[in-house]
């Protein structure tokens, strides 16, 4: 049986479901998500979609089956409320590390780590520091420590922190149904110097005033050669945490310096094939992408300071300046003649193909594919204000366009788990049950008209101001353009398996792909600012302001190699 119990506790009012015997949660619960299509049996490799991974003297298994503790709604928080989990079917030797939550309103599809101490053969080295040490890598905790319960007499929530020995750390935090404090047998912490700090990200449950808050948390350091992993557990407290604060548990990292986890050469051209993402270009794309030797064979011209005339880039980019910094002295730019640069501006989608870039994700438990497209022109912006429409005239446009979206695969099983939209300045990572998807499992990008930007749905997003309706518009649509990137795709680097994929001359040209022009777009803004009612000219002049520097002048961006993603993690 289920009870309804109600309760005010920290000045918020919730409801709560306690279990008892057999009757159904009044909350809706979440139902687990898969794929609309099979996983295929990948080729055959080390360590990658065996299910378990090694960290050093840990080795970790991903649990995705749970049991309900506990349900919670707000009443001025999720309508559908939150629900806390316990794992499930652990292996022998295994232990939990900590609990899982996350809202109802979305499909049941997350995990937690579980832990078990390995021994070392003779010839094992686990990590690059000194590990001497007779202190075990697991340990029970000492006891735990009461960090909030609605306190409603006959059982609810009740959330506790294990205290770890001296030298350890927690991982997760355990919830219970009644007032009695877990066993000690139940969670296991983690030798500090096999963990690294984390730190909160999404917020799943907040009560009125914040005065309790639940949070999904990742490793405070994030990229390719960072060694924290996350857990899937969450953090809770009844105070105010800022966003670098160090929190009362932490990650795991991983000290395996083989990546065994991490797929080999056939394994990724059978994960590109599985899960290439078709990119559907807008129906009026005039703007179109293009192979980068198409760019260099049509005439696109290498400009150094200082020379008035560009020289021809071979088709291999062999004569482009490598390695540097983007230091100015050389850029990019279409060909002289006007026909020549009215062709090139229009692209080929005939030969664009997707340039792949694989890395290790979250300490090499997931692997990263970004995939970049390039678009040898981006056209002007569309800017929206209320019901009014305006194409710009230069404001937006550029020479050189690289956009990327980044398939993140789970190394346990080989599984696609979100995929990150680039847009512009920013972009958001979509877990999977947000994708549309086409033939089977391959996600579906949608290119913004002139800009390029990833987006997971089509529509018209705003770059600016929604809740106003000023900004720029990125209009995105199905057509009879796009781009299969299970099929035109080329590995253009994957730096952990040492050398064994030949990075192109062009991606190591750390210059612009087109010239800087400066010109008094903000005159162009004023213009049409002068046009509109009094009342929303100053709302309009404060998005403006907000607007990206980009579109005041023509920059030509600089290659995938000189961007931040490319060793770090993707904004988020």
């Amino acid at each position: 049986m289920f009870e309804l119990l109600g309760d005010k506790m920290f000045g918020c009012e919730c409801f709560c479901w306690h279990q008892h015997t057999d009757h159904q949660y009044p909350l809706p619960q979440p139902q687990p998500f898969f794929l609309p299509s099979p996983i295929p049996e990948w080729p055959l490799g080390q360590g990658f979609g065996t299910g378990k991974i090694n960290l050093g003297e840990l080795e970790v298994v991903k649990i995705t089956e749970f049991e309900r503790v506990w349900s919670c709604s707000l009443l001025r928080g999720k309508a559908e409320g939150v629900t806390f989990y316990k794992p499930v079917g652990i292996p022998d030797g295994f232990f939990c590390l900590g609990y899982y939550c996350q809202p109802n309103d979305q499909p049941l599809r997350g995990y937690v780590l579980v832990a078990w101490e390995r021994v070392a053969s003779s010839t094992e080295v686990y990590c690059d520091y000194d590990s001497d040490t007779d202190f075990p890598a697991l340990r029970k905790p000492v006891n735990y420590s009461l960090i909030w319960s609605t306190d409603c007499g006959s059982g609810c929530g009740f959330f506790w922190l294990p205290n770890p020995p001296l030298g350890y750390k927690a991982m997760g935090i355990l919830v219970t149904d009644t007032p009695d404090e877990p066993d000690v047998e139940e969670v296991r912490c983690v030798r500090e110097d096999l963990t690294e700090t984390c730190e909160i990200m999404d917020t799943i449950l907040a009560t009125d005033a914040n005065t309790f808050q639940v949070w999904t948390t990742r490793p405070c350091r994030r990229g390719m050669f960072c060694k924290g992993v996350s857990v899937g557990t969450f953090f809770c407290c009844t105070y105010f945490v800022s966003e670098n604060q160090e929190l009362e548990i932490a990650c795991l990292k991983n000290l395996d310096p083989s990546l065994h986890a991490m797929p080999n050469l056939d394994q990724i051209h059978a994960l590109v094939k599985h899960y290439g993402a078709t990119v559907f270009f807008h129906p009026n794309e005039d703007c179109m992408p293009s192979s980068v030797q198409w760019f260099f064979k049509n005439g696109a011209l290498l400009y150094k300071d200082g020379k008035v005339n560009g020289e021809p880039i071979d088709y291999l980019g062999s004569n482009l300046p490598s390695g540097g910094t983007n230091d100015g002295a050389f850029w990019i730019d279409l060909p002289r003649d006007d026909n020549a640069r009215k062709n090139v501006r229009n692209g080929s989608l005939e030969s664009a193909e997707l340039y792949v870039h694989v890395k290790p994700g979250l300490g090499g438990t997931f692997t990263d594919i970004v995939m970049w497209i390039f678009c040898p022109f981006n056209g002007p912006a569309n800017l929206k204000i209320g019901l009014m429409n305006i194409q710009m005239n230069k404001i937006g446009q550029h020479v050189g366009d690289w956009e990327h979206f980044t398939l993140r695969i789970s190394n346990f099983t080989g599984e696609l788990w979100q995929v990150y939209f680039s847009q512009h300045s920013g972009g958001e990572w979509v877990d999977a049950f947000n994708l549309e998807f086409i033939e089977g499992n391959k996600p579906i990008i949608y290119s913004s008209k002139h800009g390029h930007a990833s987006f997971p749905h089509p529509g018209i997003y705003l770059q600016g101001s929604d809740k106003l309706g000023i900004g720029i518009r990125n209009d995105t649509a199905r057509s009879k353009y796009f781009v299969d990137s299970s099929t035109r795709y080329q590995i253009v680097a994957a730096e952990y398996l040492g050398g064994v994929v030949t990075e192109p001359c062009w991606l190591q040209y750390m210059r612009e792909w087109g010239p800087t022009i400066v010109y008094d777009s903000r005159s162009e803004l004023d213009k049409i600012i002068s046009l509109l009612p009094l009342f929303v000219r100053f709302s309009v002049e404060n998005i403006f302001d907000l607007f990206p520097t980009e579109l005041y002048g023509e920059e030509g961006p600089t290659g995938p190699k000189e961007k931040d993603n490319w060793v770090g993690d993707e904004r988020s």
